[in-house]
């Protein structure tokens, strides 16, 4: 279970009793805390920081306890902040800050000096964010009173994205093959994205999963094909083709656990001595969490891999997804994303299908693939882009919507989204910010999830919505 520290801060001009009091108010509020965070992480109590030195066995103890994905900190009285100092600066994890106290109402006919001293969240988390700020150092602040829901729910947001963020610095993708060919807006530059994520993308030779490919027996396949059959709705006479695609996921699970990969991609550029491009193979892991992007996209590989690992507790729907093609009606624009094969199937609102059919790309023998209709409801698109001197992630709000007329010769899986604030305004600034035909789309996900991810990691962030305007479509150009 992956757990957040909890650090409170005081000092010792109060006396023993009052710092008594404090441990004890701190001890509530944490198993308050793992009440609420039951599934998500667990909450520890660490030592109340006194001195400078308490302060960097804390902080040391939270930076090198592998399940450690962050800490939390709240100063109960009026803690100085240069003994916070060298601590911080040994930190390299999310830290959240609660401006709360441990009372929510004032006892205003008791209130005496004792309770003021005592209950200085209002002076001490001032000074503790002073010393944050002058350090420069990326955090997030909860402010409120911590029994209350929406502070809970802000909480439970900096845990889930803490999570994620421990999951991607430990993150490794395998790239088969290399970008495709000519293509720009998948490109990007490896070695700044494992100094900022943690990215491990290294190239590994397509022959490398053949062999595996080459080494799976008919009883791993038979298993495989049973579980397809229990999950799926095998819609074609082609068996040998969907046993293909079965011996390819097989295969690429022990290529995946023996390296201890969580994302990978490929082009079918290079996909020598493979009969099929991967479909149902790779859509069935990512149903299991395993980022995957087409045309050699190892950005949103990765990217779909801490994605889906943020959004794991909320269930829905999270996952790739490729632009593809309008419906320009005026005023009832629609785009149907999609991709030639790999669509997530996590996104299905109907069980899914299992059929053949000809692929008019790559020169290969017919695949097997996963195709359904996507879900509906409020959702976003997310993606991320390398501007040179930065990484840029876009963020827009959608509504996926059901396909207005079926779609019978269509042979993948697909969905359907309105643009917001509309069709001629979000695709514009999508454009104007550069973002990519490949994203992350997610019903459970929010714009606050994303610009807390950004915030903590240090990543430009623009976002599309309601409330975007035409006004600001040339500053999206300009940043």
């Amino acid at each position: 279970m992956s757990k957040l520290y909890f650090i409170p801060g005081s000092q010792d001009l109060y006396g023993a009793e009052c710092l008594i009091q404090v441990a004890a108010d701190v001890a509530e509020m944490v198993k308050f805390l793992n009440e609420k965070l039951d599934g998500v992480v667990e909450v520890e109590q660490l030592p109340t920081v006194e001195t400078s030195d308490i302060c960097i066995a804390d902080m040391k103890k939270a930076q090198f306890d592998d399940e450690c994905v962050g800490v939390i900190t709240w100063m109960h009285t009026f803690s100085p902040a240069k003994m916070w100092i060298k601590g911080l600066q040994e930190l390299k994890k999310p830290l959240l800050h609660l401006h709360t106290q441990a009372n929510e109402k004032l006892p205003y006919d008791k209130i005496d000096m004792d309770f003021m001293n005592l209950n200085q969240a209002a002076h001490g988390d001032r000074e503790y964010g002073f010393i944050l700020a002058r350090l420069g150092i990326p955090h997030e602040v909860v402010a409120g009173f911590y029994k209350h829901d929406k502070f809970m729910a802000k909480v439970r947001r900096f845990a889930e994205v803490a999570k994620s963020i421990a999951y991607s610095r430990q993150l490794r993708v395998a790239a088969f093959g290399n970008n495709m060919r000519d293509v720009a807006v998948t490109d990007g530059d490896r070695v700044e994205s494992q100094i900022r994520y943690g990215w491990e993308v290294n190239y590994y030779g397509i022959g490398d999963l053949v062999d595996i490919i080459n080494e799976v027996s008919d009883a791993e396949v038979d298993r495989k094909m049973a579980e397809y059959e229990s999950k799926y709705t095998m819609a074609t006479d082609n068996i040998a083709s969907v046993r293909e695609q079965a011996k390819y996921e097989v295969a690429l699970d022990k290529f995946l656990e023996k390296e201890r990969i969580g994302a990978f991609t490929d082009t079918f550029q290079d996909l020598h001595n493979m009969k099929q491009l991967p479909g149902i193979a790779a859509q069935n892991l990512m149903g299991r969490g395993v980022g995957f992007g087409p045309e050699g996209d190892y950005k949103i590989s990765a990217f779909s891999a801490v994605l889906m690992k943020m959004a794991e507790s909320r269930g829905g729907a999270t996952g790739f997804i490729e632009d593809y093609t309008y419906d320009l009606t005026e005023g009832e624009e629609l785009e149907l994303a999609s991709h030639m094969l790999e669509v997530p199937v996590c996104f299905a609102r109907n069980k899914p299908e299992i059929q053949v059919h000809h692929l008019g790309i790559g020169g290969k023998d017919d695949p097997a693939r996963l195709v359904f209709d996507g879900v509906t409801g409020d959702a976003i698109q997310v993606t991320m882009v390398d501007m040179g001197d930065r990484f840029r992630i876009i963020c827009a709000d959608i509504e996926l919507v059901e396909q207005p007329k079926p779609m019978p010769k269509l042979p993948v899986a697909r969905i359907m989204y309105r643009h917001k604030p509309d069709f001629e305004i979000g695709t514009a600034a999508w454009c104007y910010a550069g973002g990519a035909h490949h994203s992350v789309v997610s019903n459970v996900l929010t714009r606050d999830d994303i610009a807390m991810f950004a915030r903590l990691t240090g990543t430009e962030l623009i976002t599309i919505g309601e409330d975007t305007t035409e006004a600001d479509l040339q500053k999206f150009f300009m940043k």
